[in-house]
């Protein structure tokens, strides 16, 4: 399993969001370039990643047709180490860590985007015995005392997509939410209950019904994405 491989072309200093996918970079390295837009392919708010003076890295797209922007954003720098930043990567990541048995042993099937309902759920999985298992993958920047916690801003869709897995598990089917945990100073994980309080009520609905949680650590030494291990929920009655 080793490693999973995320080539980055560029870096640069952040300057500002122009909008909610865009944003304002100086190249530095390997040449020099001012006020270069890049595209942010991760909705949420990022403060603390995403300011003006802090270190990125890009790189650029496979294809720039019907694109604003030359370049994409990979990661930013927090304190000594690197955040992944891309949730374009997170179905990539996700389909190499089932591959490897990670975190539900061996599979016989892996589908993406498979409609459930109203919803289309990131992963439809198939076991070695046959069991479906239905999964949401979220990806999680945001680590507060060493508790990863999501989401960063409000997701009506989250909520939408944990309230279909609550609904299969009751059905009888077997429901999985994986977080994709990117700082790797977190200790444990929860729901961010002041930042998306409907989202934490749903999350621990969820856990009460029977859906899976899987908060998976990583730690990104650009090129390289390394998986550290599986994090626990963090106790309610510190979850602030």
């Amino acid at each position: 399993m080793n490693y999973f491989e995320i080539p980055f072309h560029a870096r640069g200093i952040f300057h500002k969001r122009l909008n909610r996918f865009v944003g304002l970079i100086d190249i530095i390295w390997p040449f020099t370039e001012k006020e270069v837009k890049i595209h942010i392919h991760d909705s949420g708010r990022l403060a603390e990643l995403l300011y003006d003076g802090n270190e990125v890295l890009i790189r650029r797209p496979e294809s720039t047709e019907n694109r604003k922007t030359g370049w994409d954003l990979v990661a930013a720098r927090y304190g000594s180490q690197w955040v992944l930043t891309n949730s374009g990567l997170h179905r990539s990541i996700a389909e190499w860590l089932f591959k490897n048995g990670i975190p539900f042993g061996k599979l016989k099937e892996i589908l993406p985007e498979v409609k459930s309902g109203d919803s289309r759920l990131d992963f439809l999985l198939v076991d070695s015995e046959n069991r479906k298992i239905w999964v949401e993958v979220k990806g999680c920047t945001l680590s507060i005392n060493g508790k990863a916690t999501f989401p960063d801003a409000p997701t009506s869709r989250g909520r939408k997509h944990v309230e279909e897995l609550i609904e299969l598990r009751k059905s009888g089917e077997r429901a999985a939410i994986v977080f994709l945990v990117m700082r790797k100073d977190s200790l444990c994980f929860s729901p961010n209950i002041t930042t998306d309080p409907e989202f934490a009520e749903v999350f621990y609905r969820a856990v009460d019904s029977g859906v899976e949680i899987y908060p998976l650590l990583f730690e990104f030494d650009p090129p390289h994405l390394f998986f550290k291990k599986q994090l626990p929920i963090c106790p309610r009655n510190q979850v602030k």
